[in-house]
């Protein structure tokens, strides 16, 4: 039997095991911004989006309440004005570590331009791309932006980078008009349909595509030309690409969910512990492998997945021997 195939003949064992075990643990945390809403029509909706957004959040995810900020217009949350979003992000900062998954969703108005003009409403003086890119942009670890307003488009080339996820509910500056991307996206995250591998949870890719297809049949239900085109970046390259469309992005999205890491309990065996612990980073970095396996060359993707197996069937079998 060729090496090739020897690989691939463990890749289905090495799925079945993965489905059984736990996954590294990380923290996960979210800043929800509704801003300025520019009439009672617009805050009703927007209200009722943020609160449904943070009940899943909360409720079903169990997000500590000290892991969730909300700015909002009016209400019992903070008020959302420039200051209130400069101080949440340095919290994020001092607070997310490397190996967490910090969110920031925006709902509400926006205005296009390029990345030094395009704003997101806010209550008062406004924040530009620019300003949000060099605010998130010392936040470790992965972080999601998700702005969801109109003119939204310049935020995918001002906060793509490293370790990013970015989303805008349009792919051009000239899409000025209100959206309906963000109710389908945060339905996403309730919807059984868009948990498309049916691994039991839905990542921002999943999330994205779902919201991105109702988006579209939104706009052909009433016979109108669509108006809003959400794009998603998570090379850092700042184009981005549409959910049906072929292009490098979507690979880190794919592994990336809201949903918090199911944490490993300590054994009280330290080497243990240890083990289970790298057992659950390997399985992380293999779904990593998987979802870039389009961009990969074939050699390489062998290669990889061949190395991440061997180290996995090492620690499977140090495990079982101590279990």
């Amino acid at each position: 039997m060729s090496r090739r195939s020897a690989v691939r003949g463990c890749v289905a064992v090495a799925l079945l095991w993965l489905a059984a075990s736990p996954v590294a643990a990380s923290d996960r945390y979210a800043l929800v911004v509704t801003g300025a809403s520019g009439g009672d029509q617009y805050a009703q909706k927007y209200a009722a989006w943020r609160a449904s957004f943070v009940e899943i959040l909360r409720e079903k995810f169990d997000y500590p309440a000290d892991h969730i900020i909300v700015l909002a217009e009016v209400g019992e949350a903070k008020k959302a004005t420039r200051d209130a979003v400069r101080e949440s992000l340095n919290e994020l900062r001092r607070h997310a570590s490397r190996d967490d998954v910090t969110l920031i969703m925006l709902i509400g108005h926006g205005s296009g331009g390029d990345s030094d003009d395009a704003k997101f409403n806010l209550v008062g003086p406004d924040l530009s791309a620019a300003e949000w890119a060099d605010l998130v942009r010392p936040i470790p670890g992965r972080v999601v932006f998700i702005n969801t307003a109109s003119g939204s488009f310049p935020f995918l080339q001002a906060l793509a980078g490293r370790g990013h996820v970015v989303l805008t509910a349009n792919d051009s500056p000239a899409q000025q008009f209100e959206t309906v991307f963000p109710e389908f996206f945060i339905k996403a995250f309730g919807e059984d349909g868009a948990d498309f591998d049916k691994n039991g949870k839905v990542s921002i890719w999943e999330a994205f595509s779902y919201a991105s297809a109702h988006v579209r049949g939104w706009f052909e239900e009433r016979g109108q030309l669509a108006t809003e085109h959400p794009l998603l970046d998570d090379t850092g390259a700042g184009i981005g690409r549409d959910a049906d469309a072929a292009g490098r992005d979507g690979a880190i999205a794919q592994v990336t969910y809201l949903q918090p890491d199911e944490r490993i309990a300590d054994t009280g065996d330290s080497e243990l512990t240890s083990l289970l612990r790298r057992r659950a980073e390997l399985a992380a970095d293999l779904e990593a492998l998987k979802a870039r396996k389009p961009n990969l060359l074939p050699d390489d993707y062998e290669m990889q997945l061949e190395s991440l197996l061997l180290e996995l069937a090492r620690i499977d079998r140090r495990i079982r021997a101590k279990s």
